[in-house]
């Protein structure tokens, strides 16, 4: 538990409260963004259950400035994206994100101020991978954030952690929902599956 716990701090410890740099580089743009995650998580006067809902505003307001919903959604879609409507796309989009929110924000509040250390970039034309060690007790775990250069800096749209892809994760577990109950099918799973986290928190 410990360990996921850490490797998804590291994955949603994203944000783009820095100015950006003409030039700069993809770290550069994620650099500075783990010092706001990580001074919201350990601000003792958001702690608690009565200050849930301010905490977790705060922290998604932080990580959808440097996380790309809406292009990590067309890619977990695959072909399905290109038969919606831009509505249905900008629903999708929504749906994935409170997905996202509901399964990882619960194990980013238990961060207890674990090192995560830049480690290595690649970069060719507008895409990038930064790698990114986060210290486990003695093990130091890569976390590669896949980036696209954009207009508003380099965004993250994939997260890879030891091998395991965030976006081929959720395709592989969409494909068969989409195969039996095709788009309409998958839109109601998701919706349900959000409302339940929403009556468990209550």
């Amino acid at each position: 538990m410990k360990k996921t716990l850490v490797l998804f701090i590291s994955l949603l410890g994203l944000s783009g409260g820095a100015v950006w740099a003409e030039a700069a580089s993809p770290t550069d743009d994620l650099k500075p963004v783990l010092n706001e995650l990580t001074a919201i998580l350990g601000d003792e006067s958001l702690k608690g259950k009565s200050h849930l809902t301010e905490r977790r505003e705060k922290i998604m307001t932080v990580i959808k400035r440097r996380i790309d919903f809406k292009e990590m959604s067309k890619r977990v879609l695959g072909r399905t994206w290109r038969k919606i409507d831009s509505h249905e796309q900008d629903h999708f989009t929504a749906l994935m994100t409170k997905l996202l929110e509901n399964v990882y924000i619960g194990k980013l509040e238990s961060y207890s101020g674990q090192a995560i250390n830049f480690d290595a970039e690649t970069v060719k034309n507008d895409r990038a991978q930064v790698t990114t060690l986060v210290e486990n007790g003695d093990q130091k775990i890569p976390v590669h954030y896949i980036m696209k250069n954009t207009d508003s800096g380099w965004m993250v749209y994939d997260i890879n952690i030891e091998g395991v892809s965030l976006v081929r994760n959720y395709q592989e577990q969409f494909k068969s929902i989409l195969r039996k109950d095709d788009y309409q099918g998958l839109v109601k799973v998701l919706e349900e599956k959000n409302r339940s986290f929403v009556a468990e928190a209550q």
